[in-house]
């Protein structure tokens, strides 16, 4: 008989959060390492072992595991390894999947976050049944994920789909944690938001309730808090930045012609005030030949879940 559980790892900056999954995209039990702790590879890999061998122990499946999906920075499904990884405290090229494949004697598949998310979504959210469509990931950062034809585009060195780093400045724009300028990354993730909000606020003189908060902490959350409560400046810093999406989003129809495009992440979450000028953005500069054919969804997995369901539909691959 087939072993009925996967386990999914979703690898964050700050925190590992792992879980059973079943079929079903039901998690049995999740648990989590810090991911910072650990500067040691096999530190961590160490760690990560015997909090996961407590948890299959503790609800009895130790040996029904079919697969191991991990979501990763910079992590390559065609190598296994993570590679120079930005914001983890491992640098260089690091071969996790067979480090934990030969802990734990369960086949192991790893990919990138943005990548996991969206098998994910294909396999137990918004995108079931849809075989072409694009994952947009609105967190620190801007992360994406690209399906055609009900597979997923890695390219020939296992890193494609990164357009949070299309440009959409040229010449004088933002500074990127890529070390470029005018990615797209720098305008539309939760920390481009809040940038947005300071150079407004540095320019302008319009009223503001963010003008009673120290400009350098003001976080996306504050500039919707206060876009919601009618705070006219902060709506107009979501329609800059969801046009800003917007017109990406054109650019990227041209390119896979997705059926949808499933916005995940914090950023997602702020309703209409974003999505109406990501639709409208979009609409107005798309070719005729797509307009009215593309619909902009929200992700239909829980935020908490989402990473670790979309690392687990990896793990049944993996067998």
């Amino acid at each position: 008989m087939s072993k009925p559980y996967v386990v999914g790892i979703d690898i964050g900056g700050t925190n590992t959060v792992f879980g059973i999954v079943d079929a079903r995209g039901s998690i049995l039990a999740t648990g989590s390492i810090k991911t910072q702790k650990y500067t040691e590879i096999n530190d961590y890999v160490n760690a990560l072992y015997e909090e996961l061998t407590r948890l299959l122990t503790q609800e009895n499946v130790l040996d029904q595991i079919a697969g191991i999906g991990i979501g990763a920075p910079n992590g390559n499904y065609f190598t296994g390894n993570i590679e120079f990884a930005p914001n983890l405290p491992w640098k260089g090229v690091i071969p996790l999947a067979q480090m934990i494949r030969e802990k734990f004697n369960i086949p192991v598949t790893i990919t990138n976050d943005a990548n996991a998310a969206a098998i994910g979504e294909m396999t137990y959210g918004a995108a079931r049944g849809v075989k072409d469509f694009i994952m947009i990931t609105l967190g620190t950062g801007v992360g994406s994920g690209i399906v055609i034809n009900g597979q997923m585009v890695y390219g020939h060195d296992g890193f494609a789909g990164e357009l949070g780093h299309v440009i959409v400045r040229r010449g004088n724009g933002r500074l990127c944690g890529c070390g470029r300028t005018g990615c797209l990354e720098a305008y539309a993730s939760a920390t481009g938001v809040a940038r947005t909000a300071r150079e407004f606020l540095e320019i302008r003189n319009d009223e503001s309730s963010l003008r009673q908060l120290p400009i350098q902490d003001i976080t996306s959350k504050d500039v919707y808090d206060a876009a919601v409560s009618g705070d006219k400046l902060s709506q107009e810093i979501f329609d800059y930045t969801g046009t800003i999406l917007g017109e990406a989003f054109a650019d990227f129809v041209a390119f896979s012609s997705p059926r949808m495009i499933v916005l995940f992440g914090g950023l997602a979450k702020s309703g209409e005030l974003i999505m109406r000028p990501i639709r409208e953005a979009m609409e107005r500069n798309l070719l005729p030949i797509y307009k009215g054919k593309v619909k902009i969804v929200l992700s239909e997995l829980k935020e908490s879940d989402a990473a670790v369901l979309g690392a687990s539909a990896l793990g049944w691959e993996a067998n």
